[in-house]
């Protein structure tokens, strides 16, 4: 809208200088210019603006034909709708315009009997750069709907491929889950009720720590059920679970640190499972060779709105390390979701830290 507002002002100086210097009779002129302004304001809408330009032609050469005594300042004025019209309009209808310009130009020379060299040739090259200006707009529409084309096919690709796979995924999850509750789950059942009998025959309590085993996995199973057949949305929050639990069974003391915005990215359940492995690999070498009972978990949102996280144990007797087994299962773990890790080691800590891409990167 900055861009028109200046194209106006331009317009209207050039207008009012021809009625200043060349006009035989002002008021007349006025009206001329304030409907040629008024046609020149519907420019703007970006419709029927072959009509517009050419009306506002038509206006100039009747005003210079029965208003003025020289050409030159109407000459100019055209050229500048010439190039104006070469920015706005198709290739066919500016080819048009062009046309009808070349054709009016030294019919005003001759009427007014003021040819001037200089004009011609500036007049020229100014119709030479205008059809340039005119194929390279055209160009770069046709580039840009070519574009927007594409790229409204890529997202809507991309919204079918997500969709199968999410289909894919949650069928794959409750069929898992189905296959869970009826073998496991149906297991579990019998053996407690098998646990049940035998107390109830021998009369003891040997077996209650076994039938409160059996029961604690019956549950786990369950809620292990839950969790697959549940939106993915709650990965991370199943997740941070899953670590205080780790955290209880390996009598580990964990500092751990959500930053703000980590609940909200939106990671796949296999993301969320490498997450988790990633730290329970962790924690594990942690206990194994840094013989650490304190460890800090950080879990952030990246730059470019992707899971960070950074597992710090402290070294008491720093040594060389080399990627073994479970680093390199890590790592490739890691890669496989298109994730990046980084292991290294300072004179006090041992750092596990990377990043996991988002399903919206």
């Amino acid at each position: 809208m900055k861009l028109f507002g200046l194209r106006f002002i331009s317009f209207s100086i050039l207008w009012i200088l021809l009625i200043i210097l060349d006009s035989n009779f002002i008021p007349y002129s006025i009206i001329a210019f304030a409907i040629s302004m008024g046609i020149y304001f519907f420019v703007s809408t970006k419709k029927a603006i072959l009509f517009l330009y050419s009306s506002i032609f038509v206006i100039l050469i009747i005003h210079s034909l029965l208003l003025t005594n020289y050409s030159s300042l109407t000459i100019v004025l055209i050229l500048y709708l010439v190039i104006d019209a070469s920015i706005h309009l198709r290739e066919i209808q500016y080819r048009v315009y062009f046309v009808i310009s070349l054709i009016f130009i030294p019919i005003l020379f001759t009427f007014h009997n003021d040819f001037n060299l200089e004009i011609v040739i500036v007049g020229i090259f100014l119709f030479y750069l205008t059809l340039v200006v005119n194929q390279m707009n055209v160009e770069r529409k046709e580039q840009k709907e070519t574009y927007e084309m594409l790229l409204g096919e890529y997202r809507k690709l991309k919204r079918m491929n997500l969709s199968v796979e999410h289909n894919a995924r949650v069928e794959e999850r409750t069929k898992i889950a189905r296959d869970i509750h009826d073998s496991v789950g149906h297991r579990l059942t019998a053996l407690i009720m098998q646990l049940e009998m035998l107390t109830i025959q021998n009369k003891s309590n040997e077996y209650e720590d076994l039938k409160k085993m059996a029961k604690d996995s019956l549950e786990e199973t369950r809620h292990a059920v839950k969790t697959l057949q549940a939106e993915e949305n709650e990965g991370i929050a199943t997740v941070v679970h899953l670590i205080r639990k780790l955290e209880a069974e390996s009598h580990i003391l964990v500092q751990f640190t959500m930053k703000q915005g980590v609940l909200s990215i939106p990671l796949s359940n296999e993301k969320n499972v490498t997450l988790f492995r990633v730290i329970q690999e962790s924690l594990t070498n942690a206990m194994r060779h840094a013989r650490s009972r304190e460890v800090q978990i950080t879990l952030g949102k990246s730059a470019t709105a992707d899971l960070s996280f950074e597992i710090i144990n402290t070294v008491f007797d720093p040594k060389n390390f080399t990627f073994g087994f479970g680093l390199n299962s890590m790592k490739e773990r890691v890669e496989q979701v298109d994730g990046r890790l980084n292991v290294y080691q300072t004179k006090k800590e041992f750092v596990v830290a990377g990043t996991i891409p988002s399903e919206e990167a």
